[in-house]
């Protein structure tokens, strides 16, 4: 009986966990993605780098909580970008590159998202007409990340100010 127990507990957390894994797509199929689906999604770039333990983490705790990935899935179209990546991106027409600098370079493109500002993990929440709305800087627990996503994804940002979102999520 005990055996017939740990095989259903084995199916059933292999189903949960499947369900709750976010696609990330590429910047180039997430841009073609907001060009020709019906009804685009936003876009969400999660900013990282190989060496930034705070990004796997975000990866591991945010980014795998099944209520996060849910909402992620069905509202933006998930990208990942190495900001040491080495591959050119085009964005709005322009060409975007790696430049080396030091032991470590970085990519224009991740510079130009994050302002200047290199900071890891930083995400970017982006328009459906691939307008940056806002940077996050910094690692983010699952619910105040999906409050930071919802503020976003549901157009919150386009009749409250972040303080009365936020505000108004503390009562």
């Amino acid at each position: 009986m005990k055996q017939y127990i740990f095989i259903l507990f084995t199916f059933l957390f292999t189903i949960t966990t499947q369900a709750q894994e976010i696609e990330w797509l590429t910047w180039s199929e997430a841009i073609e993605k907001v060009n020709t689906d019906k009804n685009p999604k936003k876009l969400f770039v999660d900013v990282y780098t190989d060496w930034c333990g705070w990004c796997k983490k975000m990866d591991k705790d945010t980014f795998n909580n099944p209520k996060v990935a849910k909402y992620m899935q069905e509202n933006f179209y998930m990208i990942k970008m190495d900001a040491e990546g080495k591959e050119a991106i085009v964005y709005k027409n322009k060409t975007f590159k790696y430049i080396p600098q030091g032991k470590r370079g970085y990519h224009e493109l991740a510079a130009a998202l994050l302002q200047g500002k290199l900071s890891f993990p930083t995400v970017i929440f982006l328009n459906e007409n691939e307008e940056i709305l806002s940077p996050v800087p910094g690692y983010q627990k699952p619910d105040g990340f999906l409050m930071i996503a919802k503020y976003f994804g549901d157009d919150i940002y386009k009749d409250k100010s972040w303080k009365e979102y936020d505000d108004s999520n503390k009562s």
